[in-house]
């Protein structure tokens, strides 16, 4: 059966999302596929602090929770022990007298670090905020900046953010070298292509392995002007992928140009995001059908992202999307600061969305861990509590109840769940939200 995108009443919205539910099960075997130190915020929550214990074999075990991690297939209560900043063990029963610290996980879920692939980390440029009181604190341990900074603005970012915050960081380069500097209707950043230099953006890249991940285009023609300047810049960001050996990701939805010429010129491991925004030239036809250059590019291995932020995902497209078997390989927030305080507020209430849309747990975990971690080389074995991993953990509750959470077009959807972060591990330091 198919999701319905029109008006429910309370027997058909339960019946709808339990079809969605069954689809998406069906579907989700397809699509499941250097730390920087840190100095622990102190605690501003009611959560049980972890507790000191007098052995010594372990720095922190995390005890009593359900430990989901798609990666290793696992969704089961397990301890899990952290030794030198790396996960050392997962187990049943780990004795508490082993470790130096205990963290009482009992009655929580227990996630590897979650990872959120389009986010904008670098204060006042652009859309650009910290990183640490939307990320380290509430479950995000690394996230990958989509583009506020290009080639010319990347060595501030390096220096001011990416050294220097707690939450780890990545980047992904604008095509345009200023980044989302003063990118405003009336200087829209694809305006003067003169910015848009590959040579340059693939040099930088290809001296930064390791911290850029890759590039970033905006095509949305709030971003560029009427004509030919969009696809020139795609042919640009590709030229400078192709020269670094990296993926490209392309922010679509309402450009001058039809999607399926930006897509022609993508190939494998490159990321669409934004795909279920509402504007004109994206995944969907006039009809609501998927555009056949969408399926192909998907079966490229062309990867599919969700970037809510401010104006980019719509549970009207995401439902007809799903009708036809259409699901994200990652799920993002796009967060920023127009976004933060409405309607994003921060990754796990975007992963929430889709719960009240049929995923389950273990599908949303999927999407913002083991998937995310394979959408770009992170240098480190991150979205995993597989012993080795770097010691990025989260730890949740799935509270109950009636829940607002509205989308981009501004309609509000109740869910019955939500995902609430209790307490996230970085690098094997524990952090709290900061005024809960």
């Amino acid at each position: 059966m198919k999701s319905k995108s029109k008006n429910f009443s309370k027997e058909e919205h339960a019946e709808a999302q339990l079809t969605r539910r069954e689809l998406i099960t069906t579907m989700s075997s397809a699509l499941l596929f250097s730390a920087i130190p840190a100095r622990a915020i102190p605690a501003i929550s009611r959560d049980p602090a972890p507790q000191e214990a007098s052995g010594s074999s372990y720095d922190l075990l995390i005890k009593g929770g359900k430990v989901i991690d798609p990666a290793q297939n696992i969704e089961t209560p397990l301890d899990v022990a952290i030794q030198g900043g790396k996960i050392a063990r997962i187990a049943e029963d780990i004795p508490a007298s082993q470790a130096r610290q205990v963290f009482d996980a009992v009655g929580k879920l227990v996630t590897p670090g979650l990872i959120d692939v389009h986010f904008h980390a670098f204060p006042y440029v652009g859309t650009g905020i910290d990183p640490d009181p939307s990320c380290v604190t509430r479950g995000v341990t690394s996230v990958v900046d989509a583009g506020t900074s290009g080639a010319l603005s990347f060595p501030a970012f390096q220096h001011l953010v990416i050294d220097r915050v707690k939450t780890r960081v990545r980047a992904l380069l604008h095509i345009v070298a200023i980044g989302m500097v003063g990118s405003q209707p009336n200087t829209p950043e694809l305006g003067d292509l003169r910015y848009c230099d590959p040579k340059l953006a693939a040099k930088v890249a290809s001296e930064n392995k390791g911290v850029v991940l890759g590039f970033k285009i905006r095509i949305e023609r709030t971003f560029s002007i009427p004509g030919a300047n969009d696809i020139e810049a795609m042919k640009r960001v590709r030229a400078a992928a192709d020269e670094a050996h990296l993926p490209l990701m392309i922010h679509i939805g309402g450009s001058y140009t039809p999607l399926k010429e930006f897509l022609a010129l993508m190939k494998q491991g490159d990321i669409v995001t934004h795909m279920y925004n509402p504007r004109s030239n994206s995944v969907l036809d006039k009809d609501g059908r998927l555009l056949p250059e969408v399926l192909d590019a998907r079966k490229r291995g062309v990867m599919f992202d969700i970037g809510h932020g401010r104006t980019n995902f719509s549970f009207r497209i995401a439902e007809q999307c799903l009708s036809q078997q259409f699901l994200p390989d990652t799920i993002s927030s796009d967060l920023g600061a127009r976004s933060r305080q409405f309607p994003v507020y921060d990754l796990v209430t975007t992963m929430s969305k889709f719960l009240l849309l049929g995923f389950s747990m273990q599908e949303v975990v999927a999407r913002t861990t083991a998937n995310a971690a394979r959408t770009f080389n992170f240098g480190a074995e991150i979205g995993t509590l597989k012993p080795g991993a770097e010691a990025d953990v989260a730890v949740f509750e799935l509270r109950e109840g009636k829940f607002e959470l509205t989308d981009a077009e501004n309609e509000t959807r109740v869910g019955k769940q939500k995902i609430i972060p209790v307490a996230t591990v970085r690098n094997g330091n524990i952090f709290y939200p900061v005024g809960t």
